[in-house]
């Protein structure tokens, strides 16, 4: 029966109840007849009245039809549905009096009247009957959900009156945490302990639970969602009245606050002005331009006036939306804006591309950039962040390019990652490059490294503002783990000056201050988001920080030279590490056993590689061997 129920189509519902009201029509009709005459006089009273009742049987499914009555669901049947349905009963009845009057019938006013009243009453009282009878049989199939409501609050109990008479869902019990309520029953549902909702869960055979606590952080509510998720229930949130007419959103849909706030120094405020010369009247490519580096950069180029701007980029959803950004911020210029789909790796493309455009100026940030992914796929980091590099290097140089900026990292430095080994033989392969195809009339080459970028995608900030949102936890790998941070604003800043300064195969450092503790980190983003930290000093505090142990090649903190050495250049932020790399024969066997790697797609293979020609490479135990 429960599977026909379901089965059942709106148009065939209210089929169902047109009939039923029809029927109900005759009924009614039978019963003020039945009343008015004597029941030897019954079937002759009947006959006589038997004219007007087609007509009253048509009117009422056309007034049903449009006042909706045979519409209405059942568990919706009250004082509205029970309004249109006295409107009906009233037409009804004038309809059965005017029409005897038509035909001339000799009834008394007060069998239309009770005839009215009598398919009111019929209707009213059949709804009444088809929902217990539907519910019945609800509650004896499968489909029943039953529900526990966490609070007896007021949003608790008006949730109980929402949800009574509904098919699905049945509300068995409150828990709340209020001792004055525990005992007591509430909309006539008992109010039982959160301490108790493991044992009540298996003898109430609850299926899900409401959270009706809108007055608690959501944080609070992140955090009993969790506990009520590990028994294998599902958890759902009930908003607040004001959540739902949409006044809350000015305390819990403010803008995150700006990732500068959490660089625990004063930001570097310094001017594009000293670079300017070396981009402007230029055609810049910049690679990798729907990144946030990348984005940024094409910003602040257009900054510098060039007569053109090449945005290079593999994603198309990223270019896409770089490319409405930068038409939009050069549409009161004369820059020209051309976007590129394509890949570094793609060495045809490059050399149509550079030579096409007549590129003068390259900034190159296209990277696979996330350690723990480029961790899991070698090969993919190695050939996109190595062989890549090299592909746009070489094609400059024949292009006869001005200058390329390669945008490396400091975790090529001594790095313990694939991530940082592919960006280190990419400054290895830069460094080649430079003292091939360098000198007074050639390409200049040089590279920036700096760290970690506030509010770049999938950096640390915007994943713990997110957990924040999410109620936490925030998860840090480990209690000494530091890095350095820039924004990205004055990161690219420092990029184009270092840029203008380059001679030819320098390792440009830029200033980021000390390391920033990432446990420290955690705690800033929490409490600038308005919450408190829930620790074993403050157990009732909002949010938690979990520690989850180091990734896979993760360090515990960052370097910025491998000699340790900086040298000072014009700019006071800018610094100028001079390091050792491979000559080219060393470079060529790097690039070639890299493409053997992927030739035979040998991941272990790529790894030796890393390890073998990255100077203080971390490899692990079982690579050294193997190597």
């Amino acid at each position: 029966m429960l599977s026909i129920i379901k089965s059942l189509t709106k148009r065939q519902k209210r089929m169902i109840m047109l009939t039923l009201d029809s029927l109900l029509i005759v009924c009614a009709t039978i019963f003020a007849l039945a009343v008015r005459g004597l029941p030897e006089h019954f079937l002759d009273t009947l006959g006589g009245y038997a004219p007007v009742l087609p007509v009253t049987v048509i009117v009422g499914i056309f007034v049903s039809i449009r006042l909706g009555v045979c519409s209405t669901q059942l568990n919706a049947y009250e004082t509205a549905a029970v309004g249109s349905t006295a409107i009906l009963a009233t037409i009804l009845s004038a309809v059965s009096l005017l029409s005897a009057s038509v035909l001339e019938l000799d009834f008394p006013l007060g069998v239309h009247i009770m005839f009215g009243a009598i398919f009111f009453s019929l209707v009213v009282l059949s709804r009444v009957v088809l929902l217990h009878i539907v519910l019945k049989i609800y509650r004896l199939g499968d489909g029943r959900c039953r529900v526990l409501i966490y609070g007896a609050g007021t949003t608790g109990t008006q949730l109980v009156s929402a949800l009574r008479g509904h098919e699905i869902i049945e509300p068995i019990a409150f828990v709340d945490d209020n001792i004055g309520l525990q005992g007591l029953n509430v909309s006539k549902l008992p109010v039982y302990s959160p301490l108790g909702i493991a044992e009540l869960v298996v003898e109430k055979q609850i299926d899900r639970v409401l959270l009706a606590v809108p007055s608690l952080s959501t944080p609070k509510q992140a955090q009993i969602a969790r506990r009520l998720e590990k028994l294998g229930l599902e958890v759902q949130t009930l908003p607040s009245f004001a959540q739902l007419i949409g006044e809350e959103a000015l305390v819990d849909k403010l803008s995150p606050v700006a990732p500068r706030r959490f660089l625990n120094r004063d930001e570097i405020a310094s001017r594009i002005d000293e670079g300017v010369g070396s981009y402007a009247d230029k055609v810049v490519f910049v690679s990798g331009a729907g990144g946030s580096i990348g984005s940024e950069l094409c910003r602040q180029v257009l900054l510098c006036r060039p007569t053109k701007l090449v945005l290079f980029e593999l994603s198309e959803l990223a270019l896409y939306n770089a490319d409405m950004e930068i038409r939009q911020l050069a549409e009161d210029s004369d820059i020209e804006i051309v976007s590129v789909l394509g890949t570094v790796t793609d060495s045809r493309q490059l050399r149509k591309v550079l030579s096409q455009h007549k590129v003068n100026v390259i900034l190159h940030a296209a990277a696979y950039k996330h350690v723990p992914l480029v961790e899991a796929n070698p090969l993919s980091g190695l050939v996109n962040n190595v062989l890549g590099t090299q592909s746009l290097a070489e094609q400059a140089a024949r292009a006869g390019v001005e200058r390329f900026i390669l945008i490396s990292t400091d975790k090529a430095v001594r790095p313990t990652n694939i991530m940082g080994g592919s960006k280190r033989l990419a400054e290895l392969v830069i460094q080649d490059m430079a003292r091939k195809y360098g000198g007074e009339a050639g390409v200049i080459f040089s590279m920036v490294r700096f760290g970690n970028v506030l509010g770049s995608s999938g950096s640390v900030v915007p994943l713990f503002q997110e957990q924040v949102s999410r109620g936490g936890p925030l998860t840090v790998t480990d209690r000494g783990v530091a890095r350095y941070f820039m924004t990205v604003e004055e990161a690219v800043r420092l990029v184009l000056q270092a840029g203008s300064l380059a001679q030819g195969g320098e390792v440009f450092v830029l200033d980021m201050g000390k390391p920033v503790p990432i446990l420290k980190l955690a705690r800033q983003v929490i409490e600038t988001a308005g919450y408190t930290v829930r620790d074993e000093d403050n157990p009732d505090g909002d949010i938690e920080i979990e520690i989850t142990g180091l990734r896979p090649g993760e360090k515990m903190t960052e370097e910025l030279t491998l000699s340790g050495v900086l040298l000072n250049t014009a700019h006071p932020k800018i610094y100028s590490a001079r390091e050792d790399g491979l000559n080219e024969l060393e470079i060529a066997s790097v690039l070639r056993d890299l493409r053997e790697a992927l030739v035979a797609n040998d991941e272990d293979l790529a790894r030796q590689v890393v390890y073998r020609w990255v100077e203080g490479f971390a490899a692990p135990e079982a690579l050294r061997k193997s190597s």
